[in-house]
Order: structure tokens, then C-alpha cells, then sequence
């Protein structure tokens, strides 16, 4: 008998008050979750509280490698760099 027959077979062994009680403890559990939310699939960034707009923007060599020269969030000093130019901040 494959582990698949057995499994199946087990949950048809079990009764409906058995099968109460383990629901009425999972439920009760605390660190228990459901099992549709165990499956989601959480993808992507989180989502801003101001959504940013993308863009193509041609722009001077020499100062996007100034920018990545920065290293990681170069992106994130560019825009306060036009922020700021612009009077927003």
C-alpha cells in the first residue's frame, strides 16, 4: 500500500467527533495558520505608501556611474537628488 493509499485511508478512519476535536484544536492553536494562507504566495516588493511611477529617462553617462559608483540605492539617492533640485523635499 503506497503512503497516498495509507493517508487515505487513515482520514477515512477518522470519525466526525475525532474529526471535530482536531479542528477545534487547530483552531485554538495559536501558532496555527490556515492552509490556504500557508499556500499564498507572497511576491514582489511590499507596496508603498506612495506608489513610484516608473519612467524612461535617457540621462549623461557620467552621472548615473556617479550614481551606482555610491553603491547599492543609488536608484533611491538619484531620485532625492531630483527631489531636492525640484523643491519637493
Amino acid at each position: 500500500m503506497s503512503l497516498l493509499e495509507r493517508a487515505k485511508a487513515a482520514r477515512a478512519a477518522i470519525t466526525d467527533a475525532e474529526d471535530a476535536a482536531i479542528q477545534a484544536a487547530a483552531r485554538s492553536d495559536p501558532d496555527a495558520r490556515p492552509v490556504d494562507e500557508l499556500l499564498k504566495r507572497k511576491r514582489g516588493r511590499p507596496k508603498l505608501g506612495s506608489a513610484k511611477q516608473p519612467v524612461l529617462l535617457r540621462l549623461d553617462r557620467d552621472v548615473v556611474e556617479t550614481f551606482k559608483a555610491g553603491g547599492d540605492g543609488w536608484q533611491t539617492r538619484m531620485n532625492s537628488a531630483l527631489r531636492k533640485a525640484a523643491n519637493l523635499d
